[in-house]
């Protein structure tokens, strides 16, 4: 009716105020869904590397050569990257060579020096104190990208590898549903032993052979074959047999990868972690997680970077490149760092024989891929690397960059919580500080 009117030309005052009407009500409706819809996903997974124990800064991301010996210690030497003006620390030549792949954020910080709070800060984008404990991200991933969202993969979407943290609960007030699924084992060895899905010593045949006299034994459900409560026991046993016998057990089999490429991540834990991490994500794991333990060096820590600095360039360097090489890293957030840096200036008395000690001030993290733009450096700290200089960087600004690459809206609440003020990310009132979303990068 309204548009014969229109193609008529037959104008009269009320079709002209209804026409009007309509108009700005559609205006006001498209602005509203246009400000609750986020912007469509750029990143699918996340490659979470978590350097248990919080790394230096200064020997790692963010080197003060001009600093001193009391400061640099014997890492003064830091190398340029394959991005000119950015140098990084003198044991990372293979990260050097792919800095164009990645940003690094010079001034994280949060204040807090003890490793739980920290964590649980760095880890759930909230700050300490609040009435709730909250999830991690990689629950919030789970909870957004997995199995309520569709997820159908083999493995659970949410993967810890090898151990839990055990700092804090990583699924918080969501539950048992969301907590990661920890593999134990040791990547490097074969088998990789994953727990629950491959034994050492127990070869195919043998595990076929056990479900086959389980079946045989099993005459109460023969008995009843159609009960429903049966059929679903039956479904959740086949499910879990295809994950020990079928594809995904094959997922963590590294051996399929040949001697190549496995030397190229590195022939240790952390290495052959990364290797399994690109597999997972390639087989459709929404979000995982490497701890790599070690790197709370209270003393002696120049011996400790020299042992693990090798292992972490090496194994992210091919990560990202293997990546980059599969078309895998524009929708791959991978995320380095730990829970806070360590003090600049080194402790070189006893006992601590040249150690340094927790450092919340400010410290670095790496992020590439997923959206993240590379090549870039976020913010700066001090001449000494004890202070943020420039740009501040907080935990709930960098989870909530993240979950807005993932199509997540970080500022909304928690489904099904029934209350609104329980949102994804820390709301920004009193004393708690943002520096704001990474719009630099992204």
């Amino acid at each position: 009716m309204l548009m014969n009117t229109l193609l008529s030309g037959a104008f009269s005052r009320r079709t002209m105020l209804r026409c009007s009407a309509l108009a700005a009500a559609w205006f006001v409706l498209g602005k509203r869904l246009g400000a609750a819809l986020p912007a469509p996903p750029k990143a699918k997974a996340v490659i979470q590397i978590w350097l248990w124990g919080g790394p230096s800064h200064l020997d790692t991301f963010d080197p003060k050569p001009g600093a001193g010996y009391d400061y640099c210690g014997p890492l003064n030497k830091p190398i340029a990257t394959n991005v000119a003006g950015i140098e990084i620390g003198e044991l990372l030549p293979e990260l050097a060579k792919q800095a164009d792949k990645y940003s690094l954020i010079r001034s994280m910080t949060h204040g807090s020096n003890g490793h739980e709070t920290a964590a649980y800060m760095v880890q759930t984008g909230h700050s300490e104190g609040e009435r709730l404990v909250y999830p991690s991200s990689g629950a919030v991933v789970s909870l957004f990208k997995g199995y309520d969202a569709g997820y159908k993969g083999i493995l659970p979407p949410y993967i810890v590898v090898t151990e839990p943290q055990g700092r804090f609960s990583e699924a918080g007030f969501l539950g048992p549903r969301y907590k990661p699924f920890a593999t134990g084992g040791d990547p490097a060895r074969q088998p990789f032993a994953v727990e629950g899905i491959v034994a050492e010593g127990i070869s195919e045949r043998r595990q076929l052979d056990r479900r086959g006299l389980l079946h045989s034994l099993d005459t109460f459900g023969g008995s009843m074959k159609n009960d429903p409560k049966l059929v679903e026991f039956d479904q959740c046993g086949d499910a879990a047999y295809d994950m020990i016998l079928g594809d995904g057990a094959k997922i963590f089999d590294l051996a399929q990868e040949g001697d190549g490429m496995r030397e190229w991540y590195g022939r240790n834990r952390f290495g052959q972690s990364c290797l399994a991490a690109r597999r997972l994500v390639e087989r459709g794991a929404k979000y995982v997680t490497i701890n790599f333990k070690g790197w709370d060096t209270h003393k002696q820590n120049f011996q400790t970077m020299r042992q693990k600095l090798p292992e972490l360039d090496k194994g992210v360097a091919a990560l990202l490149q293997d990546l980059s090489l599969r078309g895998l890293l524009d929708s791959t957030i991978v995320w380095v760092g730990g829970e806070f840096g360590r003090t600049p200036k080194v402790q070189w008395e006893e006992p601590w024989n040249g150690g340094r000690g927790h450092h919340g001030k400010v410290f670095s993290t790496l992020v590439a891929g997923g959206g993240f733009r590379g090549g870039q450096v976020v913010g700066s700290s001090d001449a000494k690397g004890e202070e943020v200089a420039s740009r501040p960087v907080y935990p709930w600004d960098l989870i909530g960059s993240m979950y807005e690459l993932l199509g997540i809206d970080p500022d909304g609440p928690f489904p099904r919580m029934g209350d609104d003020n329980i949102r994804l990310t820390q709301q920004i009132t009193g004393n708690i500080h943002s520096g704001g979303r990474l719009r630099e990068i992204m």
